[in-house]
C-alpha cells in the first residue's frame, strides 16, 4: 500500500477544524457540529497516517519538479 505524504497545515487545518466544529458549530446545531467533527478527524487520523507512514523523499521530488517546471 502507497502513502501519500501530507503537508503539515493539512494537519493544522485538521485540529483547528475539529475544534471550531465542537465549539462553536455546536451552539447553533449539534448534528452538523458532529458531521463536522467526523469530518477532521478523518483528516486528522489520515494526516497521523501519512506521518508515520509516507516517505517524505517522495514529497520532494514531486516539489522539485514543479520547481523545474515553473523556471
Amino acid at each position: 500500500m502507497r502513502y501519500a505524504p501530507l503537508h503539515a497545515s493539512f494537519m493544522l487545518s485538521s485540529m483547528l477544524g475539529l475544534i471550531l466544529s465542537l465549539t462553536f458549530v455546536w451552539d447553533y446545531n449539534q448534528s452538523w457540529a458532529v458531521a463536522f467533527a467526523m469530518v477532521f478527524f478523518c483528516m486528522f487520523v489520515a494526516s497521523m497516517i501519512a506521518m508515520r507512514h509516507a516517505n517524505a523523499d517522495e514529497e520532494l521530488q514531486f516539489t522539485s519538479k514543479k520547481r523545474v517546471e515553473k523556471e
